[in-house]
């Protein structure tokens, strides 16, 4: 229901060691950093690694251990988080597709809450 909002084309630059973008949660309600069990970021159809990816929510950033323990801060629904991807080259100038796998842990939830989106962003 959310996928389609979860990228925010707006927010796509480039950076000193790859790219970022904006991000929103894909659920009605907020959840603790540490409830979000997997973010994948694939660039051109090539996933990257999940510690390449550091998130920025609140004013805070958290690389994936930091945010694996996090329980006190939250990404509240309709927030926008900014996603820091680290890159191997860098990154050329121009159109890109990005995928993006949010997977959450939901206490109520007897399976994962697993969302995915995709877009074409052109980064400058």
């Amino acid at each position: 229901m959310y996928e389609k909002y979860m990228i925010v084309p707006e927010k796509a630059k480039k950076n000193e060691k790859g790219f970022e973008i904006g991000v929103r949660l894909p659920y009605y309600r907020g959840v603790s950093l540490s409830m979000v069990e997997e973010i994948e970021v694939s660039l051109d159809g090539e996933t990257l690694p999940q510690n390449a990816v550091n998130i920025t929510v609140n004013d805070k950033t958290y690389n994936l251990e930091q945010r694996e323990n996090e329980t006190n801060d939250r990404w509240e629904m309709g927030d926008i988080a900014t996603l820091s991807i680290e890159t191997p080259d860098d990154l050329p100038e121009g159109e890109h597709t990005i995928g993006l796998k949010i997977n959450l842990r939901i206490g109520y939830m007897p399976f994962p809450s697993i969302r995915v989106d995709e877009k074409k962003l052109i980064f400058h």
